[in-house]
């Protein structure tokens, strides 16, 4: 049966993942783009991998528009004059948002909510209903996890209207995060938040005071990816570290020989996708959000992943048993420290393209994974599931790998009910992480049906859907059923409320 076939003959597709699966298909079978051979045979050995981008890149992989240029100025483009109230606030982003081009065809970032309608709330009743009605069109049309939005640092009425809609409608779409000051957030707003994220799945906690040195005017996207507003990420391949390792003789060889390949042979990839999207394909060129500078180019970077840092340690160390391995062993910590020195002075040493905005460097990213990674290649620089420490040990763990993602990395961390009671205890643990140098923090509550699987969120209840072959509409329930199945995604150990103590 052919590609197409197998398309158009899945029960658990809806329509609108029919028509985006052959898309991708299309673009995957392409050759516009060139790539060397020794890069085809990375792909092929699964050393390297292109996370689906294809091989005819006609826009950045992710682009996080200036939302409040659109608010303050409207769009010449698509006919849309400044907003006056909280009705065409929400009318006039919901127009917008299916024009935002991503490389899942929906927008990664959809904005500021504080920000975004903080002008226009005028009565709470009002802008409870508003905002209900918005949060539901975006959920049943906007139909991806990796769509996702931000609050904060700072509280108001509307965050409360959100994170009261957030519980109320159990929503998968959109991802939320928290970006916490310790300055500016104060303890009831991060309190109602946790109370959120424990209910379901969200908002996620990301360390703003770390990301706003380091980059300034930026937001977080897709699943915890951190990029400049009115830019975003060219593209987001990555390595496959524990495949890497395997290529290797011995410590030495792998630093030596085959870490230097596979990194230069990625970065030179890079380098000619990029080249492509600006120089050949007309995004940039001719498309409205660049040329009413909702984006500009100068604010795009090129996204360097990586996955299996854990298990390529535990592998050169000859560790077979993943819980006395990284994440528990000094000589795992060490050589994990090692592994990422060298990966970050060859990026930082090499001069990216069209990236002026970060110093024309491209910056590192811990990819969440994907389904088919399977075991083998935990996301990022996580701790494999199953081999989890003690909170504290896992957190601290963790904080010695954040500081080298400046485009994200995150963790996930598994509650029981007990911790609804101690809800101050949560906030104290996220405090501690963050001046301990974690960037991101998320966690739900193991009862959930919204949960989080490697930094998206799906329903449980839409999971067993597609078990029972039938469609959900939600396009990455099928990347949470994967996970589930081949990487345990839905098994991490459950932190009970004593595991702080």
């Amino acid at each position: 049966m052919s590609e197409v076939s197998k398309i158009l003959k899945d029960p658990k597709l809806t329509y609108a993942q029919q028509v985006l699966a052959l898309a991708h298909l299309a673009e995957n079978q392409d050759d516009t783009l060139a790539l060397e051979p020794e890069f085809e045979q990375a792909l092929a050995e699964r050393t390297l991998c292109d996370l689906g981008e294809g091989r005819a890149p006609y826009r950045p992989r992710y682009i996080l528009p200036d939302y409040t240029k659109l608010m303050r100025e409207g769009c010449q483009f698509l006919e849309l004059t400044p907003p006056q109230d909280i009705w065409e606030a929400t009318n006039t982003l919901l127009i917008f948002y299916k024009h935002v081009p991503s490389v899942t065809s929906f927008p990664v970032y959809l904005g500021n909510f504080s920000e975004l309608f903080a002008p226009f709330h005028k009565d709470k009743e009002e802008t409870y209903k508003a905002l209900k009605l918005f949060l539901q069109h975006i959920d049943k049309t906007l139909t991806d996890s990796f769509v996702h939005a931000n609050i904060g640092p700072c509280d108001s009425e509307v965050n409360r209207i959100i994170l009261t809609l957030t519980k109320e409608m159990q929503l998968a779409i959109p991802n939320i995060t928290l970006l916490y000051d310790p300055n500016q957030t104060s303890d009831e707003f991060a309190l109602a938040c946790i109370d959120c994220m424990l209910a379901t799945s969200k908002p996620s906690f990301a360390n703003d005071v770390m990301y706003r040195k380091e980059m300034s005017d930026y937001a977080i996207a897709s699943c915890y990816n951190a990029l400049k507003v009115c830019g975003g990420g060219y593209t987001l391949p990555r390595m496959r570290l524990y495949n890497v390792a395997c290529k290797a003789n011995s410590v030495a060889d792998f630093f030596e020989r085959v870490l230097p390949y596979y990194t230069q042979l990625l970065l030179r990839n890079m380098d000619e996708r990029i080249r492509y999207i600006v120089e050949e394909s007309n995004f940039f060129t001719s498309n409205f959000l660049v040329t009413e500078g909702f984006v500009k180019r100068e604010n795009f970077t090129g996204m360097f992943g990586i996955v299996g840092l854990a298990e390529c340690v535990n592998h050169l160390l000859g560790i077979q048993n993943p819980e006395c391995g990284y994440g528990h062993h000094e000589d795992a910590a060490k050589l994990g420290t090692r592994v990422m020195d060298a990966i970050a002075e060859m990026v930082n040493a090499h001069h990216g393209l069209y990236c002026e905005g970060c110093g024309n460097r491209y910056v590192l990213h811990a990819q969440v994974g994907i389904d088919s990674d399977g075991r083998d290649n935990s996301p990022g620089a996580r701790i494999p599931i199953g081999a989890e420490p003690q909170l504290p040990d896992h957190i601290l763990w963790e904080c010695n790998f954040h500081k080298y993602f400046v485009s994200g990395i995150g963790d996930i961390f598994k509650f029981d009910d007990t911790w609804n009671h101690t809800q101050v205890a949560l906030l104290d643990i996220i405090k501690g992480a963050f001046a301990s140098g974690m960037r991101y923090f998320t966690g739900y509550n193991a009862d959930n049906d919204v949960v989080r699987v490697t930094g998206y969120l799906v329903k449980k209840s839409e999971i067993a859907r597609l078990d029972q072959n039938q469609a959900s509409l939600n396009n990455v329930t099928v990347f949470g059923q994967g996970a589930r199945n081949s990487g345990k995604a839905l098994d991490r150990r459950i932190y009970d409320e004593s595991a702080h103590q």
